[in-house]
């Protein structure tokens, strides 16, 4: 496997541990500690918020690392000095002729 194909299956992993943190929250405060039953268990409700926006500011720091990692082991970006956009090669101009005017004809006078 490449170190592209490593990093892309991290960056998914990531991901889908990242969607469930999220999707485990309430938007209301209760989430996985309204669930649990009251503050006696596990810690209580707010070492359960705690570690869950604690786990999802790791999981996000940790997909951009992975992201800005990738991005420097993507085969075409480092080392490959011969795959251009733009070749080497000067492009010639087409040559340009000019011309003189042709004199305007003269209608005779009646």
């Amino acid at each position: 496997m490449t170190n592209f194909t490593v990093f892309l299956v991290l960056i998914t992993i990531v991901c889908f541990l990242l969607i469930i943190v999220i999707m485990v929250q309430n938007p209301k405060g209760g989430g996985l500690s309204s669930s649990l039953g009251g503050s006696t268990q596990m810690g209580g409700v707010q070492k359960t918020t705690d570690f869950l926006d604690k786990s999802t500011w790791t999981l996000a720091t940790i997909l951009i690392v992975l992201i800005l990692l990738s991005s420097l082991s993507f085969p075409g970006i480092m080392g490959n000095t011969d795959s251009k956009i733009i070749d080497k090669k000067e492009t010639v101009a087409p040559k340009t002729t000019t011309t003189t005017p042709a004199k305007p004809v003269e209608t005779p006078k009646k």
